[in-house]
């Protein structure tokens, strides 16, 4: 049997699973006002805060640090079991949060929820490197992180929704099971990379297989890739562009995820009904910037653009989409205009994330891939910690001001970083 486009088909499956990450992630952000009633009800607004920041806190740090690890793990075992691995505990401690009871449980399960969920995304970027040709890897990783957007889009009227049949106990078990159903397809058509898998049409084989070496006009086709070791990645200040960059952009993303409710709902007085039928909104932004930067960059690189001038104009024009739209969040007057100027940042961020991301596979060969991602993508949880840490003290009094600008400093740190540390993206080669 013989599946024509199986790598489209892979990228479908990996954005699905995607979609399951944030629709899991996400559901506790949604049911935090139920949750806050039923486990925490004496405490104040601002304790309900610190309480949440907390628990996001404990996921974040367990998420940088399980991007560390299953980088190695997929690099060492490959994207099909290492997929197995990372989506199977999620699955299981999304469903345990139903026998959460307080403030240790809830950390302790995001925790484990976080080192699992982790694996998503340095798997997703080394499925992009195994399965794509370079001009279109930023294509394929929009299209994978679309899933988080969409994922965005369903998860927060899906479980609004999910609250007026089930306790938020139930809601947590029935979307665990989704990441487990998901496991049945997976172990079915991934059954083999793309060099040997025995469904993939000879033409397809030779087309990925052939795109897959950066090269100028005077480099060899036939030169080996260069995978350093860890320590030779990190002493490579193109690694720390891309570290950095992460670290810096990264945040922003986060601040919705983990707030855009709580915003709502401070802000505009919103239960979690309501918070259903706006809270989506800013990931529709986030889904056609994923599409947008992955698109864009494609046409580029057809049109002739260098690797190296496509990303960068690309990561900037995302960088400079989000930054106006950040300041514009200080005043943004009634809750419609203030769900579509976030559209508007998340649109920015996509775009950027979306070239961001294949940094690793455009810098170095496919064995070292995973590991700069899990790095990059453990330093951006951190980042992400550190101004998580921070928003209940920065909106004290129900003004998120103070945040919004520090991500608006944080969208020009990145431009820098990529422009300064990496002078071309481009294959490297071992240092002399």
């Amino acid at each position: 049997m013989k599946i024509i486009n199986l790598r489209w088909w892979v990228v479908t499956l990996i954005a699905l699973a995607t979609i399951i990450n944030y629709i899991d992630r996400s559901a506790i952000s949604v049911l935090w006002p139920d949750i806050v009633k039923d486990l925490f009800p004496n405490q104040s607004t601002f304790e309900g805060k610190q309480i949440y920041a907390t628990i996001s806190m404990v996921f974040i740090l367990s998420y940088a640090f399980g991007q560390a690890i299953f980088g190695k793990i997929f690099d060492w075992i490959g994207t099909r079991f290492g997929f197995l691995l990372s989506i199977g505990v999620w699955s299981l401690a999304t469903a345990a949060h139903a026998f959460a009871q307080g403030i240790l449980s809830f950390s302790l399960v995001r925790s484990i929820l976080g080192v699992a969920e982790a694996g998503n995304w340095p798997g997703a970027a080394k499925s992009n490197a195994d399965w794509f040709p370079t001009k279109e890897r930023a294509l394929a990783q929009g299209i994978f992180n679309s899933g988080a957007a969409i994922g965005g889009i369903i998860a927060t009227p899906l479980v609004a929704y999910m609250t007026v049949y089930f306790n938020w106990q139930m809601v947590f078990v029935t979307i665990g099971l989704l990441g487990l159903l998901w496991l049945v397809p997976w172990m079915i058509l991934v059954k083999a990379p793309p060099k040997s898998h025995p469904w993939i049409t000879d033409k397809e084989r030779a087309y990925i297989l052939s795109g897959q070496k950066n090269t100028d006009e005077n480099d060899s086709p036939n030169e080996e890739e260069y995978n350093p070791t860890t320590s030779e990645l990190l002493s490579r200040k193109e690694s720390w562009g891309v570290i950095i960059a992460s670290t810096v952009v990264e945040p922003i993303w986060w601040l919705f995820v983990f707030w855009i409710p709580i915003y709502l709902n401070q802000v505009y007085g919103m239960d979690v009904k309501s918070i259903g039928i706006y809270g989506w909104v800013p990931y529709v932004g986030a889904m056609f910037g994923a599409w947008f930067g992955g698109l864009l960059a494609q046409n580029r690189l057809k049109a002739g653009w260098s690797i190296d001038k496509t990303r960068k104009i690309i990561i900037t024009l995302g960088c400079l989409i989000m930054l106006p739209a950040l300041l514009a969040m200080a005043k943004p007057g009634g809750p419609t205009t203030a769900v579509i100027i976030m559209a508007v940042i998340l649109f920015g961020f996509q775009t950027v994330i979306s070239n961001l991301q294949t940094l690793p596979s455009d810098l170095y060969g496919k064995k070292s891939v995973g590991t700069l991602s899990g790095y990059s993508g453990m330093a951006a949880k951190l980042g992400a910690l550190g101004l998580t840490a921070l928003v209940p003290m920065l909106t004290a009094g129900g003004n998120y001001t103070p945040a919004f600008l520090i991500g608006a400093a944080l969208a020009i740190i990145a431009i820098v970083a990529v422009w300064v540390l990496i002078p071309k993206i481009e294959q490297l080669k071992p240092l002399k």
